[in-house]
């Protein structure tokens, strides 16, 4: 378990990407960054955190916290799993990528 330290909350949990997931407390929010823009809540959000550039669920990002967060997810991407759970995780991920891309939800 790799895990890279992002920051720490008002209310004292650390936010942290563990193995490709952005963890609040040590619980997974998410694995992607959301940009500002394309957030459909950006507007509460910029209002409650102003140097917000990105979300990974429900945490706001300033632009340094983001690039952290991103670098850790990109990393732990670029390590590839050759087991069988691996590889049924890669195309079970793959599948639902096209799947949500061609409208399915």
């Amino acid at each position: 378990m790799t895990a890279a330290y992002i920051k720490t909350t008002q209310d004292g949990r650390k936010v942290e990407v563990i193995d490709g997931w952005v963890c609040l407390g040590g619980v997974r929010e998410a694995d992607s960054l959301i940009p500002m823009d394309e957030h459909p809540n950006r507007q509460a959000i910029m209002k409650a955190v102003p140097g917000a550039t990105h979300a990974a669920g429900r945490l706001p990002f300033t632009l340094a916290e983001a690039a952290m967060a991103q670098n850790a997810l990109s990393a732990a991407q670029r390590v590839f799993d050759a087991s069988p759970a691996g590889i049924t995780q890669r195309i079970r991920r793959a599948v639902w990528v096209k799947a949500t891309a061609e409208g399915v939800e």
